[in-house]
């Protein structure tokens, strides 16, 4: 085919072309760019070490001071809880006590314990409990050693015997019985097998998963270089590399079906590669660009650990755009002659029989075509069958609970769970979140109004007991320990650190600061809260001006931006209705209610919004790739219905099948995660992209392409769905295609 200068490809189609070409030296490229990844991890990549407080709020602030003041008490503490059939003071329970105690005392890390005997609050009420307090030399769990953790297990359960139960409690023993987890295999297998059903040749199936895996290598190693820079939470470097995986392989499964369209319509594989990028890959850019602009709103938030899991992902999407560019059209390179090489015995079209329709496209089954125009007739009843199940699947999320899961979620066989239970049983529920007080005492007799303090805390409502205070040895600050009369998770407590913090403690004539983790956790869930609005509409409004210059259509980017919030609703609702428990939680390993942590819908907003506009992208820019060669509303609607229907449908399987190999993970928060967006990918390419999308499009009709004539003459040309007629051969024979009704 000639070209003259100005049907040259765009600069994604001229980079295809360069790649193709030069395809050995872009490989080499991406192994250096691995190599210079792992060297630079290597040397200077940091550790997933993570501050959750609240910058600013009075649960810091009482963290600082302990830190400085009472550097003894501020390491990672572990909970000693020994239950006993009779009383606990007995002389021979208590030398077996002392005997462990002793023994902990040896084992690395361990810098302090407390004697249950002659410590406050050491003893239950019950006598048949006592708790010891054992203080690590490290500043946060993730820092403590696993296999030192298990020491402090194996010692536990030795001391254990028959009428004396010994159990372990604290974060760190927590992350110890959690174990490793990494899902990311489990989500490349069962991507494999879909590709392979998908596409039904080896090779064609084989070049997703290839650049899926480049880019989780690179991207990976780049993980640990942010972590030395900006706080990154444990979780955040498994959620960057399932979404990696999951681009990845979305975004090739899509070019790679322009690819065999390309062929089939008669290019050879050099062309057919660079009109895959100027075509397909066009809308790879701007889908995977609105994933950038939904991760950038967690900046929004003001928390330190959200901006270090916003920049992982980041990388991990801009490593995988770079992929689809550059390495994906040098691997056609060596394999785009061979796309239908291996063919697997399942599926085999006849030699000839590919009809390839207008605009170079494999003419979409008869399957998708009656489905799409099924809709077409019954669109209205397809809008309010559609919007009503969204809605139904949405509410749950009305009575959600939002806090921190904690040891009373962790399954019964864990030490951790037995350590809350038995502390609870003991001591009362409050135990397990005792609230701290911690007191700067800068002049000389200020200690002298602790007690008047003391007494004003422990008569609040809600309050069980107040601790003895514990003074520093220069006198200069003090330490209450509150326990309250609830739970950590019981909102009853949540109102009494409002209590405290807007009541009691502004009568003190010192500076109190109300901390621990239980206050710790109210601060940050409120500062979610206060920034969500401002993530919401911040992404919403980048993401449909980004919708608006790509289409070119008012009508398109509202319908967009209201779809796509109502599958993230709906998606919330299901997490939420996991988190309840009951039959349905206990499918996915959740056996007891649970809080749903304050950034589980946070972050799924931010990564479900990009991803469900991918979805949209990849729909609508067929859709208006036809509305432009044909005028007519209800053809297009069709034709990006059926074209879109195989490869959505098979991107979204992939989708799901990667998310949810988080659902196995005994960390609830990476659960929580892995069930909402697995439920949101198949929501949103079944019911959303599938019926409720066209659907509200055939009942707009032509108003869907509108747009303010003021409005179309600044926008730029973007042509987001390419410029096919620049490729196609004009010795193609193009069927005629069905009608399919009217505009």
């Amino acid at each position: 085919m000639r070209t003259t200068p100005t049907d040259r490809p765009g600069p994604l189609g001229r980079l295809a072309g360069v790649a193709f070409r030069h395809r050995w030296r872009v490989l080499i490229g991406w192994a250096a760019a691995l190599a210079v990844a792992v060297g630079l991890a290597a040397a200077f990549g940091g550790e997933y070490d993570v501050d959750y407080s609240s910058p600013g709020s009075d649960s810091q602030q009482a963290q600082r001071l302990l830190t400085d003041r009472f550097p003894a008490q501020s390491g990672e503490p572990v909970d000693v809880v020994v239950r006993s059939d009779g009383p606990v003071t007995d002389p021979s329970v208590q030398a077996e006590v002392s005997a462990l105690l002793d023994e902990l005392r040896t084992l690395p890390h361990v810098t302090a314990v407390d004697d249950p005997y002659t410590a406050p609050g050491g003893l239950a009420p019950d006598g048949q409990t006592l708790v010891a307090r054992l203080n690590l030399g490290v500043d946060a769990p993730e820092d403590m050693p696993v296999e030192d953790t298990e020491r402090l297990l194996t010692a536990a359960e030795s001391a254990s015997r028959p009428g004396l139960d010994v159990a372990l409690g604290g974060d760190t023993i927590r992350i110890a019985e959690s174990g490793e987890f990494g899902g990311e295999m489990v989500g490349l297998v069962a991507a494999a097998v879909i590709l392979l059903v998908t596409f039904g040749t080896v090779v064609a199936a084989g070049l997703p998963i290839g650049v899926a895996i480049a880019g989780l290598a690179v991207s990976s190693m780049l993980a640990g270089l942010v972590a030395a820079v900006l706080d990154v939470p444990d979780w955040a470097p498994i959620l960057a590399s399932l979404i990696g995986i999951a681009l990845g392989i979305d975004y090739v499964l899509l070019m790679v079906t322009r690819f065999r369209e390309w062929r089939a319509a008669g290019l050879e594989p050099e062309r057919a590669a660079v009109a895959t990028l100027d075509t397909a890959g066009r809308a790879v850019m701007v889908a995977g660009s609105t994933v950038m602009v939904s991760m950038f709103g967690l900046f929004a938030m003001g928390l330190s650990f959200m901006r270090g899991a916003a920049v992982v992902t980041m990388v991990a999407v801009v490593v995988v755009m770079a992929a689809a560019a550059t390495l994906f059209p040098a691997l056609l390179g060596f394999f785009g002659h061979r796309i239908e090489r291996w063919r697997l015995p399942i599926g085999r079209r006849r030699r000839g029989a590919v009809a390839v329709a207008e605009g170079g496209h494999l003419a979409p089954s008869r399957g998708w075509l009656r489905w799409s125009r099924l809709i077409e007739r019954r669109s209205v009843l397809a809008v309010v069958l559609g919007g009503g199940l969204m809605l139904a699947l949405a509410a749950p999320f009305l009575d959600a609970r939002f806090g921190f899961p904690d040891a009373g979620n962790d399954p019964d066989s864990h030490s951790s769970r037995q350590a809350y239970d038995r502390l609870a049983d003991g001591f009362g529920a409050g135990a397990n979140g005792p609230l701290l007080l911690v007191a700067d005492l800068p002049d000389a007799g200020d200690a002298d109004a602790l007690p008047t303090l003391g007494e004003a805390v422990a008569a609040t409502p809600g309050v069980a007991a107040v601790l003895p205070p514990s003074v520093t040895e220069a006198g200069d600050a003090a330490l209450l320990t509150v326990i309250p009369a609830t739970g950590p998770q019981d909102a009853a407590t949540e109102d009494l650190v409002h209590t405290l913090r807007d009541d009691v403690i502004p009568g003190a004539p010192v500076e109190v600061h109300v901390g621990g983790v239980t206050a710790a956790a109210i601060d940050v869930n409120e500062s979610m809260a206060d920034g969500l609005p401002l993530l919401i509409g911040g992404v919403v409004t980048v993401s449909m001006v980004l919708l608006l210059v790509s289409f070119r259509s008012v009508v398109v980017m509202v319908t967009a931006a209201v779809m796509n919030l109502l599958s993230v609703a709906a998606a919330y609702g299901v997490v939420a209705l996991v988190l309840e428990g009951g039959t349905v939680g206990q499918l996915v390993g959740v056996e007891t209610e649970t809080p749903m942590p304050a950034y589980v819908p946070v972050v799924m907003f931010a990564v479900l919004f990009g991803l469900s506009m991918d979805y949209e992208v990849f729909l609508i820019s067929r859709m208006r790739e036809s509305w432009l060669r044909t005028g007519s509303n209800a053809r297009a609607i069709v034709d990006g219905l059926a074209g879109t229907g195989r490869v959505i449908t098979a991107a979204a399987a992939i989708m799901v099948t990667v998310f949810a190999a988080l659902v196995p993970s005994p960390d609830v928060v990476l659960k929580s995660l892995g069930v909402g967006m697995a439920a949101a990918i198949l929501i949103d390419a079944t019911i959303v992209r599938m019926l409720l999308v066209p659907a509200v499009m055939h009942v707009l009709g032509k108003a869907n392409w509108w747009s303010p004539r003021w409005l179309e003459r600044r926008m730029p040309q973007l042509y987001v769905e390419g410029r096919p007629e620049l490729f196609l051969p004009a010795a193609t024979e193009q069927p005629e295609p069905e009608p399919v009704g009217s505009a």
